[in-house]
């Protein structure tokens, strides 16, 4: 049995989706008004390997993540860059699918954009209006009164009483009470908008998620998750005004994946210490960047270091270096092993990725051994085994030489290396032993490591 720690209840809780053998989930996207970042990358990744899992597991997992294509930020950064919010967000849509590419992360079931929901979104506020959760402002703003759930607050812990103790309505804002949010904001004369009953206008990003997730999955699904700083208010939020629309529960599990410090510092653009996925690909490998990602608990806090991200491609290296040279066993030939039984019992216990690597460095030692002693067959097989489980985390699917071989950005590339190869073999065969080293230690200088064997010369970047 499944057991996933649940925000909503916090504790962990055995997993029972609604419909036997089905999964559906909704994870907040990205507002796609600038290039993803480190914290998408977590959020990415860990719900990645959760969809993996559950897949793995047998069950037939609907996941959707929504794109927000309009809303403040989108509409700023277009007009400083002087352009149709539109081209904006469409090429921040293909940079981010370029990300997720690289990153191993597979595309989810669907993809909604908030854009295209419209008509969903005017529908929903209509109801809460018709049931006294909403109301059309004078300003031409329609609010969710916060104040009419009753419940509005179980998900963070907080009290309303504390929320509205301090807090002040905006001289531009006409809302009846500090905590109520907006639900459909009145469009300024030439600014972006849709027609509504309440004017011209654009919904609040709140509603947009409640709005796809219940058009794609219906009144009441079975997980919903994404970033740490999402649980308030958006999340609490979306409970408020899907309950109240709809009449029903409306998620069951509530999943949150843990925060991105930089050097034990959090992650802030005024603070020099902001990286987006791309500018970390240029140094490290995309492999690396993944695996960092999964060595920690999803829901633990992640910090970014130089010598984080160099432990993990050394770790991960290690997994490799076992699988090197060596063909795995046909699949349908490896029945499954006290290794499969333990990275289950691992990932069963709320998605426990630290323990499933433990499992996949276990069978490594385990290869190296059968190596050591002759085994063959065994070490074929534990490797057969250590690729399956590593393709339920994203890993381990590269061959090994071209992990080991992978150019990077400012160094020799590849050819270059087969070349410095071949002209230390000539050197070796002319009986220039001096010349040969020295082409050895060159390459040693940066990062070339040679492994000379009866086969011949291989290489691998240290």
């Amino acid at each position: 049995m499944i057991r996933i720690y649940n925000t909503l209840s916090q504790q962990k809780e055995t997993f029972k989706s609604i419909e036997p053998g089905k999964v559906r989930m909704y994870v907040c996207g990205m507002t796609v008004y600038d290039y993803c970042h480190l914290g998408h990358a977590r959020v990415l990744v860990a719900f990645d390997v959760i969809t993996r899992y559950l897949r793995n597991r047998g069950y037939d997992v609907t996941y959707v993540r929504n794109i927000t294509d309009i809303d403040d930020k989108i509409l700023r950064r277009a007009e400083e860059n002087g352009e149709p919010f539109t081209e904006l967000t469409g090429r921040m849509i293909t940079a981010m699918r370029e990300d997720e590419v690289k990153l191993g992360v597979l595309p989810p079931s669907v993809q909604p954009r908030a854009t295209d929901y419209i008509a969903e979104i005017i529908a929903m506020i209509n109801t809460l209006i018709e049931t006294d959760h909403a109301y059309a402002a004078d300003n031409g703003d329609v609010y969710f009164s916060v104040e009419s759930f009753e419940d509005y607050g179980k998900l963070s812990k907080k009290k309303l009483e504390d929320l509205l103790a301090g807090a002040r309505i905006d001289v531009q804002e006409a809302k009846r009470s500090p905590a109520d949010f907006a639900l459909w904001k009145a469009a300024g004369e030439g600014e972006v908008s849709w027609a509504s009953p309440w004017g011209n206008g654009r919904p609040g990003w709140h509603i947009e998620c409640s709005a796809m997730s219940t058009h794609c999955l219906g009144d009441t699904f079975d997980i919903h998750g994404g970033g740490p700083d999402l649980m308030f208010p958006h999340h609490e939020n979306e409970i408020a005004q899907s309950e109240c629309a709809t009449g029903h529960r409306f998620v069951n599990t509530w999943m949150h994946a843990g925060a991105i410090r930089v050097n034990k510092e959090k992650m802030s653009k005024s603070l020099g210490n902001f990286f987006t996925i791309r500018e970390i690909l240029e140094t490290y490998p995309p492999e690396v960047v993944r695996f960092f990602l999964v060595s920690s608990h999803y829901r633990s806090q992640v910090d970014y270091s130089e010598d984080n991200l160099a432990e993990a491609g050394r770790s991960l290296a290690r997994l490799y270096h076992a699988l090197r040279g060596i063909e795995p066993m046909s699949s349908e030939d490896v029945p499954e092993t006290v290794h499969d039984q333990r990275f289950v019992e691992l990932m069963n216990d709320d998605f426990n990725c630290p323990g499933a690597i433990s499992v996949l460095h276990g069978l490594a030692n385990d290869i190296n051994q059968h190596r050591r002693e002759g085994r063959e067959d065994e070490a074929r097989q534990a490797a057969r085994v250590m690729v399956r489980l590593g393709d339920v985390l994203g890993i381990l699917q590269q061959n090994p030489d071209a992990f080991f071989q992978a150019d990077a950005g400012g160094e020799l590339t590849a050819a270059d290396i087969e070349a410095k190869i071949q002209a230390r073999a000539d050197a070796r065969k002319a009986k220039d032993f001096a010349g040969a080293d020295r082409i050895r230690d060159e390459l040693a200088e940066q990062g070339i490591i040679l492994d000379d064997s009866r086969e011949g010369t291989s290489w691998r970047r240290s």
